[in-house]
């Protein structure tokens, strides 16, 4: 007999052989009905999975992440049937579940479109209906490159030659079907409901861009009809948030193709608004006891070598020259940090010295691979409110728990905070070569955090492997309108490089030591900023934060001149207008400004410039009536002030 817990603390005995699915009826046939997977002992396994010995058991639905991927991810097998009943010669590369659906690589003889996934959807939907088993076996690493060799799929044979010798692998047969693949899946493909393909796209093979460009398959999948036609529905309504498409259309930044990839041109809208945000938060900083520094762009390779980032992250970098024929090799800055400590070992310092907070709006490079780029999100030249702290253990936590009461204000203050989650991330033990320090210094520094992080309530999840390679940290997530999620904000703990660079402070009791580092920003990457602020507010950006506050609209050129004092009135005091002056209709003029989201409007004919008043049009509310321009000064300044979102 086997002691089963369940979810709850509930114990249950089971003869020997007893299946999960079968385990899930004996408890509830109710249950039974939507359960999709079960985490056994912390490992996501098939229904059709027969413990062996005493476990804890969580039985997965779609709610759950896990169970939700395990439905998707059968939904990707189906997707490959399809494509090999249509295209027997097509070659399958991988097809894994993903946030809100799932994709399929193909190596097709004439690459597929959009056009073709109809026909697909339809042969998905037939072998739903068709119920074939999914039905799991093992072989043997030689067995498994054989069977994949004889049915020309050399992509999985690749993916298997990269396993160890002694592994295990694990195939899925689905009627006439078959794929590599470690599982789990549903039982059948009847237990799918709605399907969706939604679009190709170019991917390259192990996302290498000296691979060959294979074609990618986006499809989702919900338990139910409506489920999916609500996610259709705000898939449809994010597309017109996107930042990609619409900060095009609003004028705030364009691309070029002779530029490059990941290297946007900041249109004077756009650039207004990163100027408007660089001075919220350097002033921000500055009052809160953050001095400024300003370094360089580039360094020599010597500098990244006492970083680390030379051997660690040296496919990331810019680099110019080549070591073996260059005296001197450069490269362009990944980071701001081990610039900054160049600052801080300007002068021996003392205990009474720390914390000394360093931030610089610093841009920085990456060499990213041309498959990752996306509009604004992930660029390859990006500023960044980057700051470096150096402080005593004594001060380690208040200091991060300022640093990060400073990150949730400008989230607060930007509108973005309800959107954002946290990840703990943490080194990959198992992969050591990745990091610098010891084991003992990373358990150190893990527990120092998470002791922090605890202590301050913050309600993290763990990602493992996800680390800097100098120590842990604070992610600060947020996801675009796609639901794709992305770090904005990283609040480090770095107990290691400060050592490496020698950085030392003379404590109270005369002896040199190191001193605890806080890597952090307090707003992110500006231009990934920017991006979710165009996604938030769909381009409609708030009165403090628009590139333009208000258009002046006269009604006819008779009251130019009336305009041209309302103009000349607004921008002394600071405010950010423009004056229409065209020989256009008003009603155009003020679709005009809609289209273009201004938040407010000032229409100016007759009646205003015999009363010496404004009439004016709120981008939100639509015409609030005429008043004094001194009292509509008055509202807008008391609106930027405060920052309203």
């Amino acid at each position: 007999m086997l002691n089963i817990t369940f979810k709850g603390g509930d114990v249950k005995a089971f003869e020997n052989g007893t299946s999960l699915i079968e385990m899930a009826k004996s408890i509830s046939e109710g249950l039974a009905r939507v359960v999709l997977a079960a985490d056994v002992d912390g490992e996501v396994h098939g229904l059709d999975f027969v413990p062996e010995r005493d476990c804890a058991v969580n039985f997965l639905t779609f709610e759950d992440e896990d169970g939700r991927r395990t439905y998707r991810h059968t939904a990707s097998h189906v997707l490959a049937q399809a494509v090999k009943r249509l295209y027997p010669n097509a070659k399958l590369a991988i097809g894994p579940a993903i946030d809100d659906g799932f994709y399929y690589d193909f190596e097709f003889e004439t690459p597929i479109t959009n056009s073709d996934l109809d026909a697909l959807e339809a042969e998905m939907k037939k072998i739903i209906k068709e119920n074939i088993p999914l039905v799991r076996a093992e072989l043997s690493r030689e067995d498994a490159i054989k069977m994949m060799a004889d049915k020309g799929e050399d992509y999985k044979v690749e993916l298997i030659e990269d396993l160890p010798e002694d592994a295990v692998i694990s195939i899925y047969n689905q009627g006439d079907f078959v794929d590599l693949c470690a599982g789990p899946h549903l039982q059948s493909t009847g237990k799918l409901k709605a399907v969706k393909l939604q679009y190709t796209a170019g991917a390259y093979w192990r996302g290498n861009e000296n691979n060959k460009m294979l074609t990618r398959i986006y499809g989702t999948a919900f338990p139910k009809k409506a489920e999916l036609d609500e996610y259709l529905e705000r898939l449809e309504e994010a597309k017109k948030r996107d930042h990609n498409k619409l900060g095009r259309e609003l004028e705030l930044f364009t691309t070029v193709d002779s530029i490059g990839q990941g290297l946007p041109i900041m249109l004077p809208k756009g650039a207004k608004v990163l100027q408007i945000l660089q001075r919220f938060v350097e002033d921000h900083e500055d009052s809160h006891g953050w001095v400024r520094t300003k370094t360089p762009y580039m360094a020599k390779s010597d500098l990244y070598k006492i970083s680390g980032h030379w051997d660690h992250y040296k496919d990331g970098m810019f680099v110019m020259g080549d070591e073996e024929t260059d005296k001197e090799v450069f490269a362009l800055r990944p980071m701001t940090c081990p610039f900054q400590y160049q600052a801080y070992l300007n002068k021996m310092r003392s205990y009474r010295d720390l914390p000394l907070r360093y931030g610089e709006t610093s841009t920085l490079f990456r060499n990213e691979a041309s498959g990752e780029m996306h509009g604004l999100i992930r660029v390859r030249q990006f500023t960044i409110s980057e700051g470096h702290l150096m402080c005593r253990p004594d001060q380690l936590e208040e200091e991060f728990k300022n640093c990060l009461e400073m990150a949730i204000y400008m989230l607060k203050t930007l509108g973005l905070y309800e959107d954002v989650s946290y990840r703990f991330s943490q080194w990959d033990p198992e992969d050591k070569e990745k990091y610098i320090g010891t084991e003992e210094q990373w358990d150190e520094a893990q527990s120092t955090m998470a002791k922090i992080l605890d202590h301050l309530e913050i309600p993290y999840k763990i990602g493992i492997g996800e680390a800097a390679f100098y120590g842990p940290k604070l992610d600060i997530q947020i996801k675009n309108v796609f639901g794709k999620e992305d770090t904005l904000i990283t609040i480090q703990i770095d107990q290691m490089l400060a050592e490496k660079f020698g950085m030392e402070y003379i404590d109270k009791d005369g002896t040199k030591k190191n001193p605890y580092i806080i890597h952090r920003t307090s707003i992110g990457c500006y231009e990934r900023t920017l991006a979710l602020l165009i996604e938030k507010y769909a381009g409609a950006f708030p009165a403090w934060l628009a590139p333009t506050q208000v258009k002046i609209l006269p009604i006819s050129d008779n009251y130019r001149d009336y305009a041209d004092k309302l103009y000349a009135a607004l921008g002394e005091k600071g405010f950010r207008v423009e004056l229409d002056d065209r020989s256009e209709k008003i009603g155009y003029k003020i679709r005009e400004a809609q289209l273009e989201k201004i938040p407010y409007m000032i229409i100016a004919g007759e009646k205003e410039m015999n009363d010496g008043t404004v009439s004016v049009r709120s981008r939100k509310n639509g015409d609030l009536g005429s008043m004094s321009l001194d009292d509509f000064i008055s509202m807008l300044a008391k609106e930027v002030e405060e920052k309203v979102i």
